[in-house]
């Protein structure tokens, strides 16, 4: 039995592989920063969890599991590394956790939250109690982490980092190979080449599964069969092993109507991977399908956030290009004779000076766009990178660095029938409400 202390103990990876641990008889407990429904499950578990962060709260004979994103002066991580203590990151935590069951990692630069969830989703609906660690809120789940009695464990593994190299899954779910997260990688060479790695570590005799539509990822199909991995395609592409047509996918032959309530050709794509994983685990194609209707969406990504007479506010964690242009698209379907408005925040300054220009092509498929101050999370600011980069190649856009006063412009903007997204990944999901509160004072003035 080791001991184990997470730092963020009540993220929504760190909670299930806290409580997977548990489950195999670890002494286990954690930390963070406030209280959430994820601590009050990990309590109902029988695991200490601590609200703060404090040295103290470091058992010196315990192995101390962090993410990515806890800083190096956190006091917990520091008085770990003072000890001179066995300190792991997450994605090597969940390697132990996930011993003996049927890990299913999904990866690629977007839809790897939705198409993990999906696959959970239908998993749960099918009947196997799966385990899931999902970056993102599951609608009708309430969570995005859970422990179950079955044999599977999905997981979306993360490439920002580096950190899917540490997993060694049974099926590899791969969405999308387009460059992302150059400030790691360093060249897109580096970037590819991870992606084969990652290939390369499943278990003899898994299944690596890729979007034959996207050319990185149907590249790395092609690499990884050559040298003698067994690979699945799918898409629409005439070269895809299962095709996509509308709203079925024929595999081996046989073709299954997937049952979606959730817009969009991304999400059938990301349905048709999830299907060929779940078959794969065994469950009837024709159930597959049908479960795969149990998927409602994960929060931020087209949720609904009301409206005001006949103006609708959406949330989308977008925050690259592809995403953008794919949540657009669906948008563009949803509006009728209205017009689609974006308030866009830019996510990271390193992603904002790479992608700058294929923002602002992105964003030009909306009728209006006012884009705000770069979030930017783990990063310190680089010199000249800021969201004019995207507004100075986008006719008709307004930068506002002021979140809120970017929040009043795009309300100001609308007219009846008009669809707002606030739009990325940072703290402008909470920006709905404040875009609402300026709509419902002009619908007070009879503007609306």
């Amino acid at each position: 039995m080791t001991r184990f202390h997470f730092i963020g103990i009540g993220g929504a990876g760190m909670s299930v592989i806290a409580e997977l641990l548990d489950a195999r008889g670890h002494q286990v407990q954690g930390s963070d920063q406030r209280e959430s429904p994820a601590l009050e499950r990990l309590r109902s578990a029988g695991i200490t969890v601590y609200v703060g962060q404090r040295a103290a709260q470091v058992p010196a004979d315990a192995v101390v599991v962090r993410s990515t994103a806890v800083r190096e002066d956190n006091p917990e991580l520091a008085v770990a590394r003072e000890r001179g203590q066995e300190i792991l990151h997450r994605s090597e935590a969940l390697v132990l956790a996930s011993e003996g069951l049927d890990f299913v990692a999904v990866a690629g630069a977007h839809g790897k939250t939705t198409t993990s969830a999906m696959l959970a989703a239908a998993l749960v609906e099918a009947g196997t109690d799966p385990s899931y660690a999902i970056g993102g809120t599951v609608l009708g789940f309430g969570h995005g982490a859970r422990l179950g009695s079955g044999s599977v464990l999905v997981a979306e593994a993360d490439e920002s980092d580096g950190s899917f190299l540490n997993y060694t899954p049974r099926i590899a779910i791969v969405t999308n190979v387009e460059p992302d997260h150059l400030d790691h990688y360093g060249t897109r060479e580096n970037f590819t080449a991870a992606f084969l790695t990652f290939a390369q570590r499943l278990t003899p005799g898994g299944l690596l599964i890729c979007c034959a539509d996207d050319d990185g990822a149907a590249d790395l199909a092609r690499s990884a069969a050559s040298t003698g991995i067994r690979t699945v395609t799918y898409g629409r592409s005439p070269h895809a092993d299962a095709q996509l047509d509308g709203e079925h996918v024929t595999l081996g032959g046989r073709t299954t109507r997937l049952s979606l309530q959730v817009a969009g050709e991304h999400n059938r794509l990301n349905a048709a991977a999830a299907f060929i994983a779940g078959v794969e685990l065994g469950v009837p194609a024709s159930l597959m399908g049908r479960c795969l209707g149990a998927f409602r969406g994960t929060r931020r990504r087209f949720e609904p956030r009301g409206s005001v007479g006949a103006v609708r506010l959406v949330d989308d964690y977008a925050h690259h290009p592809t995403e953008v242009e794919a949540t657009l698209a669906t948008a563009r379907t949803q509006v009728g004779s209205g017009r689609v408005l974006v308030l866009f925040q830019p996510h990271l300054f390193s992603r904002t000076h790479t992608f700058a220009d294929r923002f602002a092509a992105a964003l030009s498929t909306a009728d209006g766009c006012v884009v705000t101050d770069i979030y930017p999370a783990r990063e310190d600011p680089i010199p000249g990178v800021t969201s004019r980069l995207i507004t100075d190649q986008l006719e008709g856009a307004d930068y506002v660095p002021d979140r809120i006063e970017a929040a009043h412009a795009i309300a100001e903007a609308a007219t009846p029938g008009d669809l707002i997204i606030t739009m990325g990944a940072g703290d402008v999901t909470e920006l709905a409400d404040v875009v609402r509160e300026r709509l419902l004072e002009r619908e007070s003035r009879g503007e609306l």
